[in-house]
């Protein structure tokens, strides 16, 4: 029963023809499908093994056989085999772990049998009480022998029924389940015993016949990976390529069970080769409206969709019938979400025949052509776009640059280093960098145990700075998301990067690539052409040997102290600004990035902070796309005097020792500030303005308690702050602020304003003018504009319900059916928050809902407004 190589690249073809024909139907539950079944215990093989299913194969395969049989004759595609809890860590729960391939392998030969003993009963025999799930009958069959003792029925013949002209070929899916032990959530297992476990499940689907093996209700990124390795090696040593799909299941908070979004979740596997993504499970198939549409906006691969028939009621009933399915798949695929589309929990052939008739002739959707981006993930994605570069990772979590962290890891303060971090992320890193590497210590020990605390406080992506590729190994089998490797380079020839190259292919992770080689004489490339000959040098590998997608690879051009006066080193600053210019020139899909401070090493405190800041500015202007810096310590290009910036200017375009000395001795006496002595000749009105330009937060929270005891709360909202935020908007329209520098702008404003808010005085009529329902849309955390709304309507007599930041369609719909509101807000800061609107506009309406709807933000338009969010909104749409 087994398949060969050659029948795998021919499915594969078939499978990849279909699909670009017609959406794929898959069949309904499994386990539910079971129990009304009503096995005994002897069908389970004795008391002992009660629960569980896969036990059913071997002691009760008619019952398989006829629940199989069911979903053929309701029309579907794909049938998956009844596996889903078959893997030894599951099977060890019953004590028969070792029975685990057994039962696999029988799971997926009893799939086939199903497949080809209806065309062949059908030929020659109605069959006997195999009748439709759906009514008040069973899937058992009266003749317990057939798929018992005659196991060989169209087994030597794999073509019966499959290439039969009068009869559409049924593809076999291995079902693989997510297991009882999560490595990220509940513990008790590592990585490598995941994949071992899955190896031995993958083997048995394989030996069994399996055409396609599926990862389904997948809750744990890390474990999907090591899953997939399992997958990988069973593949290899079965000398198989059977398509693996991934299927995950997104709890109602709007993740993964271990905290990743669908979209983190995309990123961190675009670099995987599946055949197909998406979700099941769940709570109905309307619940999964949102994350569907993202997962199809984005994915290079088929997307598919098989909900549960809603939530079980307290008697076991599933609350979803097959009209709704009808409603809401067709929906799906009328949309263009879905190429393949099944059932889970509590659907039957019923539910299936709906889905097929209403995505019978609709057309599949298309796959994204360019849907692997140049990103990195943790439990949130960052995506390297035109208006959020450059990046800003985080520094302050290395030993090399940081002797607080350095002391708090040598004293295994795991907890507080990581804490490091957290503050990074809370004053604007997007990305942590992290480095534990002291040649006193056991690098690989320490960067383990501060890895597994920062995991925790910080949702953003790890960049792993190491030169050791075990460091990387293990680290890579801690962080379920995307990371990027640093230090990889060609210092020895190439061996250490091949290797690590190797690791970051297998667990999916980008690599920044210093240039460096192992030219005796300039291994650290200096000059432009130099960056750019060891730049091709590592393209070439990474490409030619690895195949390696351009948004994964991140140069690194090599920043180099422009204050020392070595002659070295004259003019390398000069050459760095100009190297990403023609770094970004030659490859356009690769990254850059660079370790600004570097350049303003030896410099007086003060004067490195303008030298860091201007730097900054112009690689950024240059296209650099990752900015590794202190963020909590980050001086602001708009706020440095001219005088400062031609003398920070002279040091990095000529790097000469008179403008070295000139520099250093304009800064020497210079002590780094505080924002209150710098303004110490402010109003208090003119600092709170300084502070949202500046992103301080210095101070902020005694000058406001100032402003209250003489001004109103809304006089403060409306005088300094906006004025700050006026401001902050002028320099960014003239390109002197960058994105990532507005957002800091902007949590500052809302410190303010969180402050300001208790102070306003209680509406005598709180109530009387109506209700308002806000949120800021799905994918913005931003919510400055929202809560100045909030505040201003409440107390001028309506009544707020403000749902928060980041809101998908689905939380917005329930709160409007729990609270009944007048009307709808919805915010927004970016561009893509305007499309986002336009969904869940269109969601509202899908859900029954008219009542009004007004948008704001600042990418919005009256024109985006009336064009795409009113006609996909069935009441008043207002700007």
């Amino acid at each position: 029963m087994a398949r060969t190589l050659k029948e795998d690249k021919k499915n594969r073809a078939e499978l990849d023809r279909l699909l670009s024909e017609r959406i794929l139907v898959v069949d309904g539950a499994t386990g539910t499908g079971l129990e009304l079944a009503e096995p005994t215990a002897d069908d389970f093989g004795g008391e002992q093994f009660v629960g569980s299913n896969e036990m059913l194969n071997a002691y009760a395969p008619d019952i398989v056989l006829g629940l199989h049989e069911a979903y053929i004759e309701a029309g579907v595609d794909v049938i998956e085999t009844n596996s889903f809890n078959g893997s030894p860590i599951v099977m060890a729960e019953y004590g028969i772990e070792e029975r685990a391939r057994e039962l696999a392998r029988k799971s997926a030969e009893l799939a086939n049998e199903a497949v080809t003993n209806l065309s062949f009963l059908r030929k020659q025999e109605s069959l006997t009480d195999a009748t439709v799930l759906g009514g008040d009958s069973c899937f058992r069959r009266n003749d317990s022998d057939v798929g018992r003792n005659d196991s060989d029925i169209g087994r030597n013949d794999s073509d019966v029924g499959r290439n039969d002209g009068d009869l559409h070929r049924v593809y076999v899916m291995g079902s693989m389940g997510p297991g009882t032990k999560s490595i990220t959530v509940t513990g008790g297992i590592t990585f490598d015993e995941v994949k071992d476990a899955y190896y031995i499940y993958a083997s048995g689907l394989l030996e069994g016949g399996a055409d396609i093996l599926l990862l389904e209700t997948m809750q744990d990124t890390l474990n999907l990976k090591a899953a997939l390795q399992g997958i990988r090696q069973a593949q290899q040593d079965q000398n198989r390529d059977a398509p693996v799909c991934v299927s995950v299941t997104i709890e109602m908070g709007g993740t993964m069970l271990a905290g990743q979004n669908i979209e983190a979740l995309y990123h961190t596997m675009s670099g995987y080769d599946l055949f197909s993504i998406g979700l099941n499970c769940a709570t109905g198939p309307a619940m999964m409206t949102d994350h569907l549409r993202t997962l199809a906006r984005l994915s290079r691969f088929p997307v598919t969709v098989w909900p549960n028939a809603g939530l079980p009621d307290v008697d076991g009933n599933y609350s979803e019938d097959a009209d709704v399915f009808r409603e809401v798949i067709g929906r799906f695929a009328c949309e263009g979400f879905i190429n393949m589309v099944g059932g889970c929990c509590g659907t039957t052939p019923d539910h299936i025949r709906a889905m097929k008739e209403v995505v019978d002739g609709v057309k599949p959707r298309k796959l994204v052509e360019n849907g692997h981006y140049p990103s990195l993930a943790g439990a949130e994605s960052v995506t390297v776009e035109a208006d959020n570069r450059p990046i800003f990772v985080g520094e302050r979590t290395n030993t090399i640059g940081s002797r607080k962290f350095k002391r708090l890891i040598s004293t295994g303060k795991w907890d507080e280093a990581a804490e490091i971090g957290r503050k990074q992320v809370n004053k604007g890193a997007m990305v942590v960098d992290l480095c534990t590497a002291n040649p006193d210590r056991d690098e690989v020990s320490d960067f383990v145990n501060v890895l597994r605390p920062m995991l925790r406080k910080v949702r953003v992506p790890v960049m792993m700075d190491t030169t050791d590729a075990e460091v990387v190994e293990l680290g890579l089998k801690q962080i379920g998301g995307k990371p990027a490797i640093n230090s990889v380079n060609l210092e020895d020839g190439g061996e250490r990067l091949r290797q690590v190259v190797g690791l970051a292919k297998e667990f999916g992770a980008s690599l920044v690539c210093g240039l460096i080689d192992d030219d005796p004489d300039q291994g650290m490339a200096v000059t432009v052409e130099r960056k750019l000959e060891v730049a091709d040098k590592i393209y070439r590998i990474l490409k030619d040997e690895f195949n390696v997608p351009d948004g994964d690879i991140i140069f690194d051009p090599l920043v180099f102290p422009a204050g020392t006066g070595d002659p070295n080193y004259i003019g390398s600053a000069k050459a760095t600004i100009q190297g990403v210019r023609a770094v970004k020139q030659k490859y356009p899909n690769c990254l850059t990035i660079l370790g600004v401070s570097n350049v303003s090493f030896g410099l007086p405190p003060a004067g490195r902070e303008v030298v860091n800041s201007l730097f900054l500015y112009l690689t950024s202007k240059a296209g650099l796309d990752f900015a590794i810096v202190n963020t909590q310590k980050l001086k602001r290009y708009p706020s440095i005097p001219d005088n400062e910036i031609a003398l920070a200017e002279a040091v990095l375009m000529q790097g000469d020792s008179d403008s070295i000395n000139e520099l250093t001795a304009y800064f020497r006496d210079t002590k780094v500030t505080s924002s209150e002595d710098e303004w110490a000749g402010l109003t208090t009105e003119q600092k709170i303005t300084q502070a949202v330009i500046e992103a301080r937060r210095e101070g902020l929270t005694d000058n406001i308690d100032e402003l209250l005891s003489r001004m109103k709360p809304l006089e403060i909202i409306n005088g300094p702050l906006m004025a700050g935020m006026d401001e902050v908007g002028k320099l960014f329209g003239d390109n002197r602020l960058i994105v990532a520098e507005v957002l800091e702008s902007a949590e500052v404003m809302k410190k303010a304003v969180d402050q300001i808010k208790p102070h306003f005085p209680p509406g005598e009529s709180m109530t009387t003018k109506g209700k308002m329902l806000l949120a800021t849309v799905k994918g913005d955390v931003h919510d400055i504009g929202k809560n100045l709304v909030d505040m201003i309507l409440s107390n001028n007599g309506f009544e707020i319900i403000n749902l928060g930041i980041k809101v998908a369609p689905e939380t917005i719909i329930e709160a409007v059916q729990e609270h009944q509101p007048d009307m709808i807000g919805l915010s927004g800061l970016l561009v893509r928050s305007a499309q986002q609107m336009v969904h869940t506009a269109a969601d509202l309406s899908a859900a029954g809902i008219d009542i009004p709807l007004i948008v704001g933000g600042a990418a919005l338009s009256k024109k985006f407004t009336r064009e795409r969010i009113a006609p996909a909104y069935k009441g008043a749409v207002f700007y």
